[in-house]
């Protein structure tokens, strides 16, 4: 059986591969928020079989609910999501002064990054919500306090999650070409809307938006640095 997913995952570990050697001067962000974001490939028994059920290596996710595949693709989409903005606006880092992280604002500084995950938390534990919408509802929110907490980072919020919707979208619709029976056959539309748009369902959009929302400036947020 063909694995879908791995090659998917491999498309985007492949795309994170070329613009690490040729951008040099975001290897270091690309890397560590890499590293970052690979664990949340863990989540992946969360969603199996209640978002999706795809065929995988060893057919861990069947056996386990854990899967290869997921830690490869947290990882590549996490380290081109976080700087898909200095790409397409050629910006560089400066450090936030020890000033302005003392003013009043920022005193939820911490409670703004990992608000997502209090978020992500509460909706899956204290309601029904599939886990695709507690996740993407997570990550919306946490884009939303990063802008409060920083408002200078607030182009590069929007910009992040319009942005990486629109290569998802691409990458998706290649995928949904080249595998045409996946989304009925892997994804659990009954749990779903049943919305899709050009064959991709709406909730992989959802997710690709606040996805860049949030990852697109959490190298930045985490780290005081503000774009020049």
């Amino acid at each position: 059986m063909a694995n879908e997913y791995l090659t998917f995952s491999l498309i985007f570990l492949a795309v994170w591969l070329l613009v690490f050697l040729l951008k040099k001067p975001l290897r270091r962000e690309m890397f560590w928020v890499s590293i970052f974001t690979m664990p949340f490939g863990l989540t992946e028994p969360l969603f199996i079989p209640f978002y999706w059920h795809p065929p995988t290596l060893f057919n861990l996710a069947t056996t386990s609910g854990f899967d290869i595949e997921s830690l490869i693709f947290s990882f590549a989409v996490g380290g081109l999501g976080a700087i898909l903005y200095e790409i397409f606006f050629r910006s560089e880092h400066i450090r936030v002064s020890k000033h302005e992280m003392h003013s009043p604002r920022h005193r939820f500084h911490l409670l703004a990054i990992i608000s997502p995950v209090i978020v992500f938390v509460l909706l899956h534990f204290l309601t029904s919500l599939n886990p695709i919408y507690a996740a993407s509802i997570a990550m919306f929110i946490g884009g939303i306090a990063t802008m409060l907490c920083r408002p200078d980072l607030s182009k590069r919020v929007i910009t992040g999650g319009i942005t990486f919707l629109a290569i998802y979208f691409v990458f998706f619709l290649l995928f949904v070409m080249v595998y045409p029976y996946a989304v009925k056959g892997f994804w659990n539309l009954g749990a779903l809307s049943g919305i899709l748009v050009i064959g991709i369902p709406i909730e992989e959009l959802i997710f690709a938006f606040t996805f860049g929302m949030m990852w697109s400036s959490v190298y930045e947020h985490i780290n005081w640095y503000r774009n020049k």
